[in-house]
């Protein structure tokens, strides 16, 4: 006689999958895709439909994040190697025949058109917390090196692209492993010291080495103008230095309290360039002021502080550094972005989390968030 067995309903099978999702940090993300929302439909309820294809990327997001958040870490893990390898052998691909757009090689034909530089935000902190866990307990001097060289790799193809902005985040989410995985201070410092000195050596001689005909070795001409502009953006007030300009008149014309939703007149006389992705941060400033603005702080300062809770808590070395990285991707995200627009940072396409319009951009972050959601889900079945 055979037993019957009935299935139960499907929100029965669902609850498993919710489980384990780590509730505040959930409703930081919550908070933050509000602000951007309502961000962009007064920012760009006039250009086209970037206001519904905001909220489409959004829900792309969601949905990437779920999904990678039922993925163990164990299993993300087996990723880290492949998908690493693939990352290194398209931005090799890209220098070789790569397509250019804009004077820049960033992107390749594989039967659709991509741009890999985005796959190594993600591969470069797996692949580097792989490398950490496989030598738990037996650190040695030279395994700190070998990581430094499986870092530098990538990014050194992306500056070639070039593309400083991706190139920074990449080196933030590697550099961020290595520092969690006990990198010495005795190592940190002195890079530390000597970067300070050449920031302070580029402002008091900033008028002979931003003169005509001055070219510094390493950076392109472009990017050296960009931190020329930045030093001294009344140079070109119409030309280099309109974004930065036009993003401070935008920050300090809001005021305490803002002038109001869809009220931002450097917003809505579109004064203020790229006001959709790039520069948002000027258009929320203007509009909801100082009040508003620390308030988009305080969200996102949560939200990196959730994700090192997440990361100090993780059962295993390499969901611990991964899950250190990937908040460090967060914060770079934001403070770049804030730090450009308010003329403290040098301008780099780096958008801000979702705040900004970008589709690309967007699908890392609920890459991002999908892995802290997968590690704070391991957490909590070792401990029950």
């Amino acid at each position: 006689m055979s037993a019957v067995f009935e299935k139960p309903p499907v929100w029965q099978r669902a609850v498993p999958m919710l489980q384990g999702f780590d509730g505040p940090l959930a409703f930081a993300v919550f908070l933050l895709a509000c602000a951007g929302l309502l961000t962009m439909y007064s920012s760009g309820f006039d250009h086209g439909t970037r206001f519904v294809d905001h909220g489409r990327n959004m829900l792309i997001a969601g949905t990437i994040m779920f999904v990678v958040a039922q993925i163990p870490p164990q299993r993300l893990m087996s990723f880290a190697v492949p998908l690493y390898a693939v990352g290194v052998a398209l931005l090799i691909a890209v220098a070789v025949f790569g397509i250019t757009k804009k004077g820049a090689k960033r992107w390749v034909n594989v039967g659709i058109v991509i741009q890999p530089s985005e796959i190594l935000k993600i591969a470069m902190p797996l692949m580097l917390s792989w490398w950490f866990q496989k030598r738990e307990g037996q650190l040695r001097p030279l395994d700190y090196v070998m990581a430094a060289v499986l870092l530098l790799i990538p990014v050194g193809l992306i500056m070639k692209q070039p593309d400083l902005g991706t190139s920074l985040l990449v080196l933030a989410a590697g550099a961020s492993v290595i520092f969690f995985a006990g990198l010495s201070w005795k190592l940190i410092i002195p890079p530390l010291v000597l970067g300070l000195v050449a920031l302070v050596l580029i402002v008091i001689f900033e008028s002979d080495l931003c003169a005509t005909g001055v070219r510094w070795p390493v950076l392109h001409d472009y990017q050296q103008q960009r931190i020329c502009t930045l030093l001294d953006p009344s140079k070109d007030p119409l030309g280099k230095g309109f974004h930065i300009i036009q993003g401070m008149i935008a920050i300090g014309s809001g005021g305490v309290l803002g002038k109001g939703f869809m009220q931002g007149t450097q917003t809505h006389l579109e004064f203020i360039p790229e006001r959709t992705t790039d520069f948002i941060f000027a258009a929320f400033s203007e509009e909801f002021g100082l009040v508003g603005t620390l308030l988009l702080i305080a969200g996102f300062i949560f939200l990196i502080l959730r994700g090192l809770a997440i990361a100090l808590e993780a059962p295993t070395l390499f969901s611990r550094l991964l899950a250190g990285s990937v908040t460090m991707i967060f914060f770079t995200y934001a403070f770049v972005n804030m730090g450009m627009v308010s003329g403290i940072l040098p301008v780099v396409g780096v958008p801000l989390p979702f705040i900004s319009y970008g589709g690309t951009a967007m699908v890392t972050l609920g890459l991002g968030l999908g892995i802290l959601m997968s590690i704070a889900k391991a957490k909590r079945l070792v401990q029950s």
